[in-house]
């Protein structure tokens, strides 16, 4: 049965007047299924990703060897490194979970504050192990992320993990939290609010709120700090002329809207949007693409000059060579 919501109104923050997206062609890797939604790449250049289904795959280099690794029993979502080799899996129904490197599955954490996870979506690890992750919402899973965005309740939050297993909210209150990075040096949070059009900078040493650098162009996704420094985000798709109209719009339009057939509602756009930042909030990169077979990328990774990219609304990864900084 289709949750109901209770639409809150927002603004969006303008759109930018003018943009000169840089076009980019990418190739693409055709999976045994549906909805590989972040990259990971390992140090032989192979890349590892979550399906709908629960799988954790394995992806050569080249594109031409695909292997399961493992089976979740839930949603996964962000792909992390921890220090000992293992994966730390974001699923989004069952909590942080680690991959071992004999294919094991085990949960590190599922419940915060005696309440399960309801969003569990992507993180960024420290060198000792201290995980920095978002719940993206308290009102709606994984299967109903739409909702949430109609809804604009902002029931999301941003969490610490330590090794020793204490966890503190650094956040909350957010916008459909998604995406995680840290600074070079550690100091700093970076994440993506999807339903705020925004890249956040939270101060770790001296806490207090955290700043919007930037006003991302669409609905932000996963993001990761790549190899050459910058801050890269997946642009699920650029922002929707009616749902910016709704926003603002009586709550009684928003519930119009979702009770309507998944037809007839918004849909991502049929391109492929991806920014990169300085830690400063500067644009360094503004790409677009477009591929029959690729469209909604939610997650992006910059590693030794390639750009690998996942999203939950295709059956296929698409890479393309890192861009050179214009001077």
């Amino acid at each position: 049965m289709k949750s109901s919501i209770a639409p809150v109104r927002w603004t969006p923050p303008p759109a930018a007047p003018v943009r000169y997206p840089v076009n980019v062609d990418v190739e693409v890797v055709e999976l045994p299924g549906a909805g590989p939604e972040d990259t990971l790449i390992d140090a032989d250049g192979s890349v590892l990703t979550g399906l709908y289904d629960g799988r954790i795959l394995r992806v050569s280099a080249d594109g031409r060897t695909i292997s399961t690794l493992a089976d979740t029993g839930g949603r996964p979502l962000g792909l992390e490194w921890l220090p000992d080799g293992k994966v730390l899996i974001c699923d989004a129904n069952r909590g942080l979970l680690t991959l071992d490197r004999d294919n094991r599955i085990a949960t590190l954490l599922s419940e915060i504050d005696g309440r399960p996870m309801r969003f569990c979506n992507n993180a960024d690890v420290t060198e000792n192990g201290t995980i920095y992750f978002t719940d993206s919402s308290t009102r709606f899973g994984i299967d109903e992320w739409m909702a949430d965005l109609l809804e604009h309740s902002a029931t999301g939050s941003v969490y610490r993990r330590t090794p020793d297993g204490e966890v503190t909210r650094l956040a909350t209150g957010r916008g459909f939290p998604n995406g995680v990075a840290l600074s070079a040096d550690r100091r700093s949070l970076f994440w993506a609010e999807t339903a705020m059009y925004g890249l956040y900078k939270l101060d770790l040493t001296t806490g207090g709120e955290p700043e919007k650098i930037a006003t991302i162009p669409g609905l932000p996704d996963n993001i990761a700090r790549g190899s050459d420094g910058l801050i890269w985000v997946a642009v699920g798709s650029p922002r929707n002329a009616v749902l910016d109209f709704l926003l603002p719009k009586h709550p009684a339009f928003r519930k119009l809207v979702w009770s309507l057939p998944d037809a007839l509602k918004p849909k991502a756009a049929d391109i492929i949007e991806i920014q990169a930042y300085d830690e400063s909030g500067t644009l360094i990169h503004d790409l677009r693409a477009k591929h029959p077979n690729f469209h909604m990328p939610t997650g992006v990774r910059e590693r030794d000059g390639k750009v690998w990219l996942g999203s939950i609304g295709t059956s296929s990864l698409a890479t393309f060579p890192t861009p050179a900084r214009s001077s």
